[in-house]
């Protein structure tokens, strides 16, 4: 009986170590200028389809369409800016106007861009998760060709 109380708390004791050398010590906060800190924003905010169509109903929205190469896109998209080109661009984005919205394909290309413009200094933006497949495969229309 020993024996399997003692093998037990080993395994206890062993998962108590791997969950606390896997977690980061650190919280998701920012500082703030008073020396506080509270929850850090998240970085953009990711969109379904269904959000995205919402936000376009109700908001000015500047779609941006970074998939490369140029396979088509979501009616009233606004720009076609390569993932790789666009955080040098950030000067021609509307972002104190409209709520901007960076798309691509599947959702690869559009990630790596969104990293791109945080690293930039972009201000909040949003991504269409899945990219424009999500956006057919929930029934909204889409294009092959500029408009």
């Amino acid at each position: 009986m020993r024996r399997s109380t003692t093998a037990v708390a080993s395994l206890v004791l062993a998962a108590v170590v791997l969950l606390t050398a896997c977690s980061s010590g650190t919280d998701a906060t920012t500082s703030t200028a008073s020396g506080g800190s509270e929850p850090a924003a998240p970085p953009w905010q990711v969109l379904s389809p269904v959000q995205l169509n919402d936000m376009m109903a109700k908001e000015k929205v500047y779609l941006v369409n970074v998939h490369v190469p140029y396979e088509g896109e979501i009616p009233g998209t606004d720009a076609f800016i390569s993932y790789a080109d666009i955080a040098n661009k950030l000067n021609e984005l509307p972002f104190d106007q409209q709520q901007v919205v960076i798309y691509c394909r599947s959702g690869n290309m559009s990630t790596e861009a969104a990293q791109a413009m945080l690293d930039a200094g972009a201000p909040p933006f949003y991504e269409l998760g899945g990219g424009y497949y999500a956006w057919q495969d929930a029934g909204y229309p889409f294009q092959t060709s500029r408009s």
